[in-house]
């Protein structure tokens, strides 16, 4: 067991938007565990906002890993500014390699975690993820394997600021949202096209929505802006468009106003969630029992029958796409209408 009481701690993370939602679990369960210590959290730069008013953690650092910071220097500056804090404990989540190679150059007494293979022997004890489980059970198991019994946390937490929410609020003014009218979110976008739903459906559903008394609104970021413009242009009624309007922390916050929001698995889907939003998701090539919705206010929909062709691993390309062409747009008002009518 790894003392974490009083010490200065460290965890190492370099994953994407998704990935990172999924670790806040564990930063809560990790405050818990660790009473009096001072914990840091290195992550992306174009993430920041996703952990910078975590109430569970003292520090942010962050990395441009695809930016300034996607050489070999930045990555030893970076071991260097962790040996120079002497913190006690370093905790890394995955074996990603820029993570790897930073918390193995480090000097910390305690190195602890998943790593890549290649520096494996740096870590003390190393950790090989369990992968069998849920993403966010998954890295919960890291504290279960260092010694924590009891792990205490509230699901996906994103914590928008007080000016990621104002930001929201004028927003929603602006488009002329009242604030009783019911909103219901859209997203979408995906980083793998095997992922997407047709847009034209994500049209239909919109405009019986909005047929029904509810405005509409497309979130996404600047890359699913030419998608929206193809949904939109499906339909009758009109959406307010908030895609690409929002940095992470202000989108987090304009998802709280929604009373639902149906989406393609992403990572904002996994914002969504940790704004206790409830969720349509619609999935075909991934598997929601590793990386699906981690709340119970979730329904999944899926292609009857689904398709097998993903089972053994997830096609980034695929000449069928059976799984997300053969998904109606009745099953998703069907579920949607399971959390509307409530």
């Amino acid at each position: 067991m790894i003392e974490l009481a009083h010490k200065k701690i460290i965890v190492t993370f370099l994953m994407h938007l998704g990935d990172l939602v999924l670790t806040t679990p564990f930063l809560h369960a990790l405050r818990s565990a660790a009473p009096g210590a001072d914990i840091t959290y290195l992550v992306d730069e174009k993430l920041r906002d996703i952990v910078a008013c975590n109430p569970y953690i003292d520090h942010v650092w962050t990395i441009d890993k695809k930016g300034k910071d996607d050489n070999l220097r930045s990555l030893l500056a970076m071991s260097r500014r962790i040996s120079e804090a002497h913190f006690d404990v370093l905790i890394n989540l995955h074996p990603n390699e820029r993570c790897s190679f930073i918390a193995a150059m480090a000097s910390v007494p305690v190195r602890a975690g998943a790593s890549h293979f290649l520096f494996r022997p740096f870590f003390h004890p190393y950790l090989k993820l369990n992968r069998t489980i849920h993403a966010a059970d998954m890295y919960l198991d890291v504290l279960t394997r260092l010694g924590v019994k009891n792990l205490v946390h509230e699901g996906l937490e994103v914590f928008p600021g007080p000016e990621h929410r104002a930001a929201a609020q004028a927003f929603w003014k602006s488009e002329g949202l009242g604030p009783d009218e019911p909103l219901v979110g859209f997203n979408i976008g995906s980083a793998v096209v095997t992922k997407r739903w047709a847009p034209e459906r994500f049209a239909r559903v919109a405009d019986v929505l909005a047929g029904e008394g509810y405005r509409t609104v497309f979130f996404g970021g600047p890359m699913d802006e030419a998608m929206v413009r193809e949904a939109t242009s499906f339909m009758r009624t009109k959406p307010i468009i908030a895609t690409g309007r929002f940095r992470l922390g202000e989108l987090a916050a304009a998802m709280g106003r929604c009373c639902l929001i149906i989406t393609n698995d992403s990572g904002p889907m996994h914002v969504a969630i940790s704004q206790k939003v409830p969720i349509v998701a619609m999935y075909g090539p991934s598997h929601p029992d590793l990386y699906g919705p981690y709340t119970k206010d979730a329904v999944i929909v899926r292609a009857i029958p689904p398709c097998d062709g993903c089972r053994k691993r997830m096609r980034h390309q695929c000449d069928d796409m059976r799984c997300m062409k053969d998904l109606t747009v009745e099953q998703v008002l069907e579920a949607a209408h399971r959390f509307l009518k409530k």
